[in-house]
């Protein structure tokens, strides 16, 4: 399968135009909306490292991110986006379907802009904290 040619699975184009070049590594995301577009991809591709990477040190899970077994994610809304100086947070609708049940996890994440050690002080956003929401 070419990644040229596949649709990305946040529903913004074809994935190498999309999140192919953040997953890949050739660009940083340049907003939050698009990290949060990224890493949703990421959950629908199993890219475990990838979520890591993009994950705030303070509250970045100890264990390896992977896709629960049976666990479908079927689309992504982005609601809200509002930036603020080296922060910005993202109101998103996930849809997915586990054992057969429709469900959706509706989060507000929030992201800052950080400088990565070891990185030539690239400055990267990177999710902070997440809010779920009813």
């Amino acid at each position: 399968m070419k990644e040229k040619n596949i649709d990305c699975p946040c529903g913004g184009g074809k994935y190498a135009q999309c999140c192919g070049r953040y997953h890949n590594g050739s660009e940083v995301a340049p907003s939050a909306a698009a990290l949060l577009r990224s890493r949703y991809s990421a959950y629908v591709m199993d890219l475990g490292d990838y979520l890591q990477a993009t994950w705030h040190r303070s509250t970045r899970p100890p264990e390896p991110i992977s896709t629960e077994a049976g666990l479908k994610w079927l689309g992504l809304e982005v609601r809200q986006h509002e930036s603020a100086g080296d922060s910005a947070t993202v109101e998103f609708v996930a849809r997915y379907k586990i054992g057969g049940r429709a469900e959706r996890l509706h989060e507000i994440s929030r992201f800052l802009h950080e400088r990565e050690p070891g990185a030539g002080g690239a400055v990267a956003l990177v999710l902070r904290r997440r809010q779920f929401s009813k």
